[in-house]
């Protein structure tokens, strides 16, 4: 699957990181993202932060598309549609961490709470999300249930490289994916 950049102008963190397997990024001064400007978020899914999450997804980066979205998740009003996606999004990310550090059951716990809350969006903000995600939310849905039943099982991998192991792509209009 291509996965084309969305944001080419941004650098890559070193490393994808799993937590005790390497520096950690915010907190260790070897950390990839150590003393980095911390941006301030906005609770819009237009957002260059928004676009960089989904990027990091894509490619790999769960802890880091994690940090991307809590940011934005942590200013979206309380109760809304907009906060419900990104927790789901933030979910998803932690069950991509999980299962690249070989820990099915939590793995299938975060990710059957990710489709419990995509499955909970309403109708109209669903159409706003797609416009955003260039996927139907339903389809990530459909991936986090069967994730939540059989977590992939991965490949050994190079000590701190990303590895996708979701099959859709987050943000690219180009390959507009929807359920039909």
């Amino acid at each position: 699957m291509n996965r084309r950049r969305l944001l080419p102008q941004r650098r890559f963190p070193d490393y994808a990181y799993l937590p005790g397997r390497l520096p950690h990024p915010v907190r260790h001064p070897a950390g990839h993202s150590y003393q980095l400007h911390v941006v301030r978020p906005t609770a819009d899914l237009d957002s260059e932060e928004f676009t960089w999450g989904c990027e990091l997804f894509n490619h790999g980066y769960y802890w880091e598309a994690h940090e991307a979205w809590e940011g934005i998740w942590q200013v979206a009003d309380r109760g809304s549609q907009l906060r419900s996606l990104l927790k789901a999004l933030i979910l998803l990310s932690a069950a991509g961490v999980k299962i690249r550090e070989g820990k099915r059951t939590p793995a299938m716990r975060h990710a059957g709470r990710a489709a419990g809350l995509l499955r909970g969006l309403s109708a109209s903000p669903r159409e706003h999300f797609f416009l955003a995600l260039a996927v139907e939310p339903s389809v990530i849905a459909d991936v986090a249930e069967a994730t939540a039943v059989a977590p992939p099982t991965l490949r050994v991998s190079e000590r701190g490289k990303p590895e996708p192991v979701f099959c859709f792509i987050l943000g690219d209009h180009q390959g507009v994916q929807s359920a039909t």
